[in-house]
């Protein structure tokens, strides 16, 4: 962990929490950051105070510096006076810094993750707007804002030159990355955007490489001078070919759809092609409800002000729920659109703005939102940047939501009486994500683009898609038939019958293909040779079963709980957790449900329970298991709610994170005493119930066959699996690479595992993102597994995958691949071992 800390202290602990939250995101934890913020006072807990402040310093106090952040105010007395209850030599090494709180913060942990002293953490906290005015254009070029570019001519110089592929650019976490990546080195690493005609900058300053403005298609020069410079780049490099261990998805990239289009012909509309695909049938036009907005005088701000919030609390809470469905629907990737938006709500700079208004002009809440989302809107549309200014469709989005809540109008939901074809002047990503694909057979926009947020989820949800036509559409009487390329771009008002041939043939040859996906998802997965595979679903919350089912799964081998208990201020009732897995087991229509009990703590903190102390490694520490057989109430509740809800259900429970013997036995005696009470009181439940664990710790592997005499199954989770068997983070870019599943060291374990379950004659599945690779399915396959339990969408590919294989062969690669010496080679294996069916 580096040596200097940083303090947050703010009037508001949600602010303090959300920077430090952040912030951390950049370091992995190997920052110390601790916050002081609000005060004990249910009715105004908005303040500071200053034994909180020194007792935040005292905790994490390092002779190397303490660098405490302050947002305005008393904040900054707070801080002073704090500092007086310290010992004088240790007054001597805290540093109150002016640097603006958000901005400052992630700078700051940065700098000190990547090793700075104390004066190059503040000069980078100081200088943290820099990045912001300059993308922003407030400043033409970068400053410097740390120490100068200097350099050695006794050592050699090397240089490489890189294309940028993430999708996003050098935005913050992989800026993270580099500056933490480019610190490791003795060398001096500088840095420039060649497309962009920047100077050079330090690859050691966060500032300075964000002020480069990196976009995805950016070419970069990067030198190191030193003796390590080789080494330097070739880390360097490796961050560039991994994304940054963002996942890209070569579907979404731009250059993957056409912006030119061959010259319509006659009848015909050219566009933008967004989504491939071929649609026919009758047009719908969509027309969003814009809010009006009129100004008004108020005599009470502060009423409005409640209004305000209140409407942008429960704009958050349906964002969220857009956002967990989406996430099933398109992906958690795609589905990041929707966080971003909550973020925007969550802008401190924004809400102040707001909230300011309506103080200073005594103005209703509508007028004051409608004001600064304009401002911010406007901010993005002067950008010379088009991605940045496409992302005026989602501030304009969430904008639109908050102001239908002030007014008081319910949700517009399109409902189509029959399948069609939607055209519209434009749609919000809310609007598109919430369409439904057997009803809306095409998309036809006048607006738009092929790299906005809508048309990428209109990719993702497989609605074919033709953008910026003519605005002719627009008056098109409803049920005038239409037929459009997604592929090619065009459009067809009311087509000639050789066109409508010509793409009807197209539209069944992918139509069938569709099919015979959907088709094979609702067979069993049954392997060339015979064998029966059982594929699970991995569900988060009572949505996800409905898009499980309809995907194909056999059942639920791990409903993750813990949407129950997060973003609340107190634990689930015993009667709120029977009706979700009540209705969740209803939904299966007697297919198994597994339910995997509370697996928070460590990384997943729940706020109404006092850990009392930081834990530097919380993947190695109070987590899972550990974490409920310190709270028996909250554990107790959650095994009553899950017995009483197996009447008349298939309903098994799984332990999370067990390590010892001991922890399983203490946890049966927790549940046959619950057993008892229900008995007790004449509640019926499944006496025959079955209890497994989840393997993924070490220790579980290695005493296998003692586990396996105390419970009816395990599942694999090899996610953590693997950054355990592998020492890794997988949360830590510097290390993220070796946390692979395919490592034949994880791929022993798992064999290890599978072997001891059938000598014991129970089951065994795997629950990790490995059971939803299709290339590691004959893997799995070949080690015996009897389940694969995987996300809802990935559920026809890996029956697919299945289905195409034998035991036999599968059997013959795992033998190969024990014996391999690098997860690499274990996929080069695959790849070339695998045949085609007979």
């Amino acid at each position: 962990m580096a040596a200097i800390a940083i303090v947050i202290v703010s009037h508001s602990k949600q602010l303090a929490l959300g920077v430090r939250e952040l912030a951390a995101q950049m370091v992995q934890g190997q920052v110390a950051i601790a916050v002081a913020a609000g005060i004990e006072d249910s009715e105004n807990p908005l303040g500071t105070d200053p034994i909180q402040v020194y007792e935040a310093i005292a905790s994490v106090f390092s002779d190397d510096g303490v660098l405490v952040l302050m947002d305005l105010g008393s904040a900054l007395l707070s801080a002073e006076m704090a500092i007086e209850f310290l010992p004088e030599a240790q007054q001597e090494k805290v540093y109150l810094c002016e640097a603006p709180l958000v901005e400052g913060a992630i700078a700051a942990v940065v700098a000190a993750g990547a090793g700075g002293d104390i004066h190059q953490v503040m000069a980078e906290a100081r200088g943290a707007l820099l990045a912001k005015a300059t993308q922003l254009g407030v400043v033409s070029r970068p400053l410097s804002v740390v120490s100068p570019i200097t350099t050695n001519i006794e050592s050699p110089t090397r240089e490489i030159r890189l294309i940028v592929s993430n999708r996003l650019g050098l935005h913050a976490r992989p800026a993270a990355q580099f500056v933490a990546t480019a610190a490791r080195f003795q060398s001096q690493i500088l840095v420039q955007n060649l497309t962009r005609n920047t100077e050079l900058v330090r690859g050691d300053s966060i500032n300075q490489v964000t002020t480069l403005g990196v976009r995805q298609g950016d070419e970069l020069l990067i030198t190191a001078t030193g003796s390590d410079a080789d080494e330097a780049l070739a880390a360097l490099q490796g961050l560039f070919a991994n994304n940054f261990g963002e996942d890209n998805v070569a579907l979404n990239h731009p250059s993957a759809f056409h912006h030119k289009v061959t010259p319509a012909t006659h009848g015909e509309l050219s566009g933008i092609a967004a989504s491939g695909g071929v649609a026919i049938a009758p047009v719908v036009h969509y027309q969003p409800t814009h809010i009006a907005i009129t100004e008004y005088h108020v005599d009470n701000p502060d009423a409005e002000w409640q209004r305000l919030q209140a409407a942008i609390n429960t704009a958050r809470q349906e964002i969220q729920a857009v956002f967990s469905q989406a996430s099933l629907q398109i992906g958690d990737a795609e589905a990041a659109i929707f966080d971003a938006q909550l973020l925007f709500l969550e802008d401190p700079v924004l809400l102040s703005a707001a909230h300011q208004r309506i103080l200073d002009n005594h103005i209703n809440a509508e007028a004051a939102w409608q004001a600064v989302v304009d401002q911010v809107a406007t901010s993005y549309r002067a950008l010379e940047d088009s991605y940045l200014q496409e992302r005026v469709d989602d501030v304009v989005d969430v904008g639109q939501r908050v102001l239908r809540l002030l007014a008081g109008n319910a949700a517009a939901n399109l409902h189509l009486e029959s399948p069609a074809i939607l055209v519209a002047t434009d749609l919000t990503p809310s609007d598109t994500a919430g369409l439904d694909p057997t009803k809306v057979l095409g998309i036809c926009t006048t607006s738009g683009s092929a790299t906005s947020h809508s048309a990428i989820i209109a990719r993702t949800l497989g609605i074919p898609a033709v953008l910026g036509v003519d605005a002719q559409v627009l008056h098109l009487a409803d049920g005038t038939l239409m037929a459009l390329d997604g592929e090619s771009g065009r459009a067809w008002v009311e087509p000639e019958s050789d066109i409508l041939d010509l793409l009807a043939a197209k539209q069944e040859a992918w139509q069938t293909a569709q099919q015979e996906a959907q088709a094979t998802a609702h067979q069993p997965a049954i392997t060339r040779d015979g064998r029966q595979v059982s594929v699970f679903a991995n569900i988060g919350s009572i949505n996800d079963v409905q898009v499980a089912v309809a995907s194909g799964a056999e059942g639920v081998g791990l409903l993750r709980t813990e949407f129950l208990y997060l973003d609340r201020i107190s634990a689930p009732t015993e009667e709120e957790q029977l009706l979700v897995y009540q209705a969740i087991a209803q939904v299966l229509d007697n297919r198994p449900l597994i339910i995997r009990t509370l697996d928070v703590g460590g990384d997943k903190p729940l706020p109404y329970l006092k850990v009392g102390f930081p834990e530097a490694n919380p993947f190695l520490g109070w987590r899972g298991i550990r974490f409920c057989l310190d709270h028996l109430d909250l554990f107790k509740t959650q095994l009553r709610a899950i017995l009483r809800a197996s009447v008349g259900h298939q309903i098994k429970i799984m332990l999370p994170m067990i390590s010892t013997v001991t922890e399983v036995r203490a946890a049966k005696v927790i549940l046959g005493e619950v057993q008892a009470e229900l008995n007790q009181a004449a509640i019926s439940f499944d006496a025959a119930m079955k209890v497994g664990i989840m393997v993924e710790v070490p220790s579980a592997v290695a005493i296998a066959d003692q586990l396996a005499t105390e419970v009816d199954f395990f599942s694999i989770g090899t996610n953590d699996l693997s950054q355990y068997v592998m020492a890794s983070d997988r949360t830590n870019p510097r290390v993220a690479n070796l946390v692979d599943a395919l490592h034949p060291a994880v791929l022993r374990m798992v064999q290890q595992t599978v072997q001891a379950a059938h000598t014991a004659g129970i089951s065994v599945g795997l629950c990790g993102e490995l059971a939803a690779d299709t290339l590691a399915t004959p893997i799995l396959l070949g080690l015996g597994l009897d389940e694969l339990s995987v996300n809802p969408q990935s559920i026809p590919g890996v029956k697919q995958a299945i289905a195409r294989l034998s035991i036999v062969e599968s059997e013959a690669i795992v033998a190969s691949a024990l014996q391999q010496d690098s997860a690499e080679h274990v996929r080069e294996l695959i790849s070339t071992s695998i045949t085609s069916p007979a």
